[in-house]
């Protein structure tokens, strides 16, 4: 298992870690119900170091990979990006990426455990182009801070000020109680830049810090509401993530982990590869179509299944949220399955019961004949049968 860079940091904050495809993840820092709180209800600040980053470079390195995932890349400009889907020849999914295009490189932001996997399917297709294929995990670290004050709490890093405005005193920072970290630099200074907050999902800016690097800002919402993504490079990252964790606290917020950032991506309908879609499946069974394929950008690997699939019907089974009994006392597990009558016609992918919602709710796959709205079924786990109603995604309270 890959340890996260700052682990010493994170066990001050009485972490406690599990494993997520061979990487290290917090799972929570001792209160998941007030950290999933915290999210919903003011900010939260994760550490995703675990997942995946490769960058691509490479004179050729926008045109190739236009020509290898389902959304439009040729066209972005430094400081855009895009979501996207990695798929085979047969339309089958390997990845969701994260796509961002730097000055000098392609920033890919993925699952964990998958960059070897992703990068060997990209090399696969360099034949004559001038493309590289870097991993650069072990340089830059990726802290996130999700929730409806995200903003509020980025801007405390002081990269963002009005034009005019006096630079920030060095000697007046880094004088509280850190947890463990070395006092962050002034970020407001003269040296660092001016930088505003990047407002449209998928777009950035970057800024150099002093003595901390050059560090990207991506709005990124990873929960359906306000968030962003900032890639650190791998020395700065306690002093960084010190900073936001008290900036979020000043609003209500917190350090979060894993198990209070899966509860509400579950709640707000959004999938998760290697959860909710995986090689079995095609981007429009997983309800990512909207986001992540452009039907316009011209050819690509598997494009010619993704299309017939739109022009000539709709997919099999198709991703939709279930409302399950308030009853249950154990949670479905991921395949458990979905009866219409004595016909077996779709399977669970996540679960988690909503103290959002204030009920047990789940994403699943269901065969096309039987996933409308309202449509009635019935769960089987290991505890027994139980009723289960497909409904709107999002979910919303009832």
């Amino acid at each position: 298992m890959t340890l996260l860079a700052i682990r010493e940091f994170h066990q001050r904050l009485n972490a406690r870690f599990t494993e997520l495809n061979g990487m290290e993840v917090v799972e929570h820092y001792g209160d998941p119900a007030g950290e999933h709180a915290a999210l919903r209800e003011a900010a939260g600040v994760l550490d995703l170091s675990f997942r995946s980053r490769l960058c691509l470079t490479g004179a050729d390195r926008q045109k190739f990979l236009n020509g290898q995932v389902t959304n439009n890349v040729k066209d972005l400009k430094t400081g855009q990006g895009c979501y996207a889907a990695l798929v085979n020849a047969k339309g089958r999914m390997q990845s969701d990426l994260n796509i961002y295009i730097l000055a000098d490189e392609i920033l890919l932001d993925f699952e964990p455990g998958y960059g070897a996997k992703v990068a060997q399917r990209l090399e696969k297709y360099i034949i004559a182009d001038d493309v590289q294929v870097v991993d650069v995990a072990a340089h830059y670290g990726l802290i996130s801070v999700q929730g409806p004050e995200a903003s509020e709490v980025i801007r405390a890093l002081g990269f963002e000020r009005p034009a005019g405005k006096p630079a920030a005193d060095p000697s007046r920072e880094g004088n509280r109680r850190t947890a463990g970290a070395t006092p962050l630099p002034a970020f407001g200074t003269a040296a660092a830049g001016f930088v505003q907050l990047p407002t449209k999902p998928a777009n950035f800016v970057s800024f150099k810090a002093p003595t901390l690097g050059e560090i990207y800002l991506m709005n990124l919402p990873r929960i359906g509401s306000a968030g962003f993504d900032l890639f650190v490079p791998t020395a700065a990252l306690g002093p960084v993530t010190d900073k936001l964790i008290t900036a979020a606290e000043a609003v209500g917020g917190r350090a979060c982990g894993w198990q209070a950032l899966e509860m509400a991506r579950i709640e707000a309908g959004i999938p998760r590869f290697a959860a909710d879609m995986d090689e079995t499946n095609l981007p429009p069974e997983a309800g990512i179509e909207e986001r992540a394929v452009s039907y316009t950008k011209g050819c690509y690997i598997g494009q010619e299944v993704i299309a017939r699939v739109r022009t000539y019907g709709q997919v099999a089974k198709a991703l939709r949220g279930l409302r399950l009994a308030d009853s249950i006392k154990v949670l479905p597990q991921k395949g458990d399955k979905l009866y219409r009558g004595d016909k077996e016609v779709g399977f669970v992918t996540s679960a988690v019961a909503s103290p959002t919602l204030r009920s047990n709710v789940a994403l699943a796959y269901v065969r096309r004949e039987h996933n409308g709205i309202g449509t009635e079924l019935t769960l089987r786990t290991t505890e027994g049968e139980s009723p289960a109603r497909i409904v709107e995604l999002p979910f919303k309270k009832s």
